[in-house]
């Protein structure tokens, strides 16, 4: 693969701060987000483009209101939110957006607000008592848009969301007609788990969407696959996304719906995990663990809470033909749950002050961020080179995915 320059730029063409300095010469203290405005307005368009249906980015993945309106600016016209906090963040980032209020068991004061201050008109619900409630809270409202969510297996994705969410197949039935007696437009949603690394998944999922249709004789107007389209980490290369568009296109073509049905999808990673990486600073080095300055209360969560594994990359101004070895982090907290086992193959000589770009970052990173122990965000820094890895960018074009050393 061809290697591009670092997120921070090849000696006198480093990443510049607002404030004209490079950050290499600034060394900061703090953990400095690096943002790619290009990377999301590029995945947006692939979506907007080659998926054929509606795509409603899932907020939850990343709730920048800068990247909202980057991706309302770039074709995006539906949200998926699941609190009236949320609603009301897009509302004020993408006020013209469309919001799906799509979290399946709400409050009925959230729903209230949502249909009656800000025009929300599609809900998601996986239970009677959950339909009941819309009903109240909206005053038995004659426009809305039901979307009621089945249970479906999670056995192709990498982190499972069959067991909160969704009618099982025994509830279907009664649930999608009673759904269809109160709606204007009846939905049927499912997920089939995050980082999905199969489009057999959503072809399994439609399986059980055809039973419960059958079952209920019921007319459908929209057939919403859910998210859990993948991005790319070490170790997880899942094929193009292209063949996962084909097989929900295959498979809502043969459900017996009505000729007028719209399709949707929740993305969230495939939108933002290309959006932002995050460089940090090594404290202190023992043996194999590098203790550095943000960690499983930060942007890292994901790291190691569920032993999620990112590209990284070091940064030195100058390239030392040094072998790789696998490295665990430690973050800045007190806490020894504040551990990210990797492994993180990085040069053996790396040390104190060096500093380690984390790519990958854009979805969850910043979302699970805390303040826990008074460690917080950095500052935020755009930059125009490539992410570290990506599903939109032809294979010549990208970076290698795993340890590099790369230039200031």
């Amino acid at each position: 693969m061809h290697k591009h320059h670092s997120a921070l730029g090849l000696a006198t063409a480093s990443v510049k701060a607002s404030s004209g300095l490079d950050i290499a010469k600034r060394r900061p203290v703090q953990p400095v987000t690096l943002v790619r405005p290009h990377a999301a307005r590029r995945a947006a368009r692939f979506f907007v483009e080659k998926f054929k249906g509606r795509s409603l980015y899932a907020v939850k993945a990343n709730p920048s209101p800068e990247l909202i309106a980057l991706l309302w600016e770039s074709g995006i016209t539906h949200f998926d939110v699941a609190s009236i906090a949320e609603v009301k963040l897009v509302a004020a980032a993408a006020p013209e957006a469309t919001l799906c209020f799509m979290h399946p068991v709400k409050a009925e004061e959230a729903i209230r607000e949502a249909y009656a201050d800000y025009g929300v008109r599609t809900f998601s619900l996986d239970s009677i008592e959950e339909l009941e409630k819309i009903m109240r809270a909206t005053n038995d409202a004659t426009d809305l848009t039901l979307c009621v969510r089945l249970r479906v297996p999670s056995d192709h994705a990498k982190l499972s969301l069959a067991a909160k969410f969704g009618a099982a197949p025994e509830d279907s039935k009664e649930l999608l007609f009673a759904a269809r007696q109160a709606a204007d437009a009846l939905g049927i949603c499912f997920h089939v788990g995050s980082q999905a690394m199969s489009p057999q998944a959503y072809v399994q999922a439609m399986g059980r969407v055809r039973d419960a249709i059958v079952a209920a004789a019921v007319t459908v107007d929209v057939i919403d696959v859910g998210g859990g389209f993948p991005s790319v980490y070490p170790g997880m290369e899942p094929g193009r996304l292209e063949s996962y568009f084909n097989a929900i296109e295959d498979a809502f073509e043969a459900l017996p719906i009505s000729y007028s049905a719209e399709l949707w999808a929740e993305p969230g990673r495939a939108l933002c995990a290309e959006y932002s990486s995050l460089v940090v600073r090594v404290e202190r080095r023992r043996g194999d663990q590098l203790y550095i300055n943000d960690g499983a209360y930060g942007a890292l969560f994901d790291a190691a809470h569920i032993a999620w594994r990112f590209p990284v990359t070091l940064l030195r101004d100058e390239e030392l033909s040094t072998r790789k070895m696998a490295f665990s982090f430690y973050g800045p907290t007190c806490d020894d749950m504040d551990h990210m086992a990797g492994p993180f193959m990085l040069p053996a000589d790396i040390g104190v002050g060096d500093y380690i770009e984390i790519g990958m970052l854009g979805a969850y990173g910043s979302a699970m961020r805390t303040g826990f122990n008074g460690f917080t965000a950095g500052e935020t820094v755009m930059v125009g080179d490539e992410p570290m890895a990506s599903l939109y960018v032809e294979a010549d074009a990208k970076r290698e995915i795993g340890s590099n050393v790369v230039k200031l």
